[in-house]
């Protein structure tokens, strides 16, 4: 059975607190893992969630802020001492190539796994193309350089079984239909819609910028910093950050479905605060106020009415 979800290992900002850990994200997406920014004590939040070294594929890091990247070390050797069976590939901004091989090798250990380095370089680049996704980073506003990334399924097909029985297609015919695009004269376009893929987003420190709106565009999963409540925007100006009503705003404008707000400033001991900004800047659709531990599900997908369903809000 195929999940998706993010399983969130971090959500403080720079210093960790007694119940936020420094930043970690593993993105389950079918049969693959993709962990985003392993800050400090990644590894061990790890163990606490039921992450496993072999579930990780890929590595995400938008930058070099050691919230974000300190946990590398421990991450790359453990996946090494389990003897990963595949390729792990580490996605980070090129400039910081110096950074990454500093935390790769920190200390001495047997490496048994293939490591793929595949930088960011650019204001937006598509970083690998797979059947199952599109992986692209668009850069961000910060004091060091920093991209956020952007997962989006490719379109497919739902297959209308009225539109199926209407032109009497059924059984293996319908297999034939989706291979060769036309059985006995009837078209997959005749039969079908499309099925509009699923989109993930990972924005993590940054001002207001292109990249962040072109990252959350139609998104289905916004995982987005808020550091400061909005009370606090011109620290969050200041130091390259977003406040809470900002990034609500943000996902309201890109249609996004599930906003996952994270990235908190120890400064403020009530995460409710945040959810109140998110809602007053005018954010109507799921909203989650990321705890360490917690498992967010990438929201199932819209199936359109059918034409004449009456709209239950009206």
């Amino acid at each position: 059975m195929s999940v998706r979800e993010l399983v969130v290992l971090g959500t403080a900002s720079q210093v960790p607190t007694r119940l936020r850990n420094h930043n970690g994200y593993l993105l389950r997406w079918d049969g693959e893992g993709i962990l985003f920014d392993p800050g400090e004590g990644t590894q061990r939040q790890m163990l606490h969630a039921g992450v496993a070294a072999h579930d990780i594929d890929r590595i995400c890091v938008t930058h070099f802020h050691g919230d974000h990247s300190l946990g590398l070390a421990g991450v790359i050797q453990r996946i090494n001492l389990d003897r990963v069976p595949h390729p792990v590939t580490a996605h980070y901004p090129a400039s910081g190539q110096q950074f990454f091989d500093r935390l790769r090798y920190s200390t001495a250990y047997r490496e048994t796994v293939r490591m793929v380095q595949a930088p960011a370089t650019g204001e937006s680049i598509v970083l690998a193309e797979t059947p199952a996704y599109v992986l692209e980073a668009h850069r961000l506003r910060h004091p060091v350089e920093s991209y956020g990334y952007r997962l989006t399924e490719p379109d497919g097909r739902r297959m209308l079984p009225a539109k199926l029985a209407e032109h009497s297609i059924a059984g293996p015919e319908i297999g034939r239909l989706q291979r060769e695009g036309e059985v006995g004269g009837v078209t997959l376009d005749q039969v079908s819609e499309v099925r509009r893929g699923q989109r993930f987003a990972f924005v993590m420190d940054t001002g207001l910028c292109d990249g962040v709106y072109r990252l959350a565009e139609g998104c289905d999963v916004l995982v987005i910093e808020s550091t400061f409540l909005d009370e606090d925007e011109r620290l969050a100006a200041e130091y390259g950050h977003l406040t809470a009503g900002q990034a609500a705003r943000v996902a309201r404008d890109a249609g996004v479905r599930h906003l996952v707000l994270t990235h908190f400033s120890q400064r403020y001991a009530d995460p409710e605060d945040f959810a109140r900004q998110a809602r007053t800047a005018g954010f109507d659709g799921e909203l989650t106020i990321a705890a360490d531990l917690m498992r967010v599900p990438v929201p199932t997908r819209h199936v359109p009415a059918p034409p004449g369903t009456p709209n239950p809000s009206n």
